[in-house]
């Protein structure tokens, strides 16, 4: 069993894959557009009464690998800002060394992102800070500790 992310965008999943395949070398693994997807009658998904399909082109599913972990991405229903979306969980990016966890978490924090807690030493980690993407997902970066 697998347990991953689903995020959902609602509407802004194409510049996010982009914005995390640029600036955290994230994969992408799997992209499925609305179009893709046979029509309700032909045993598609049926969105809640009185709810229109997302456009064609909007992402239904695409699945984004960042190293080792993968993380499910949508646009969801097009439904509104996405930073409305993202509380009460954090991604947490291990990285090899304080360096890297500078470079991350600037790249999160910087572009159009808000720093939540400065990247710093802490008793368990030589650089742990979080800070939230400009799409509003908090991301907690931790430097491993050396051996």
């Amino acid at each position: 069993m697998i347990a991953e992310p689903y995020l959902s965008f609602e509407g802004r999943a194409e510049e996010a894959i982009a914005f995390y395949v640029a600036t955290l070398g994230a994969e992408v693994d799997m992209m499925l557009r609305f179009r893709d997807a046979p029509p309700p009658d032909a045993g598609g998904c049926q969105p809640p009464e009185g709810t229109p399909l997302p456009p064609p082109e909007k992402i239904m599913h695409a699945r984004l690998t960042f190293g080792t972990a993968g993380v499910m991405v949508s646009d969801g229903m097009c439904m509104g800002d996405s930073k409305a979306v993202f509380t009460g969980f954090a991604l947490s990016l291990s990285v090899a060394d304080p360096s890297e966890a500078e470079r991350v978490y600037a790249a999160i924090a910087t572009n159009g992102g808000t720093a939540q807690m400065p990247l710093q030493a802490t008793f368990f980690s030589p650089a742990f800070g979080i800070a939230a993407d400009k799409f509003g997902v908090p991301w907690m970066v931790v430097a491993q500790q050396a051996n």
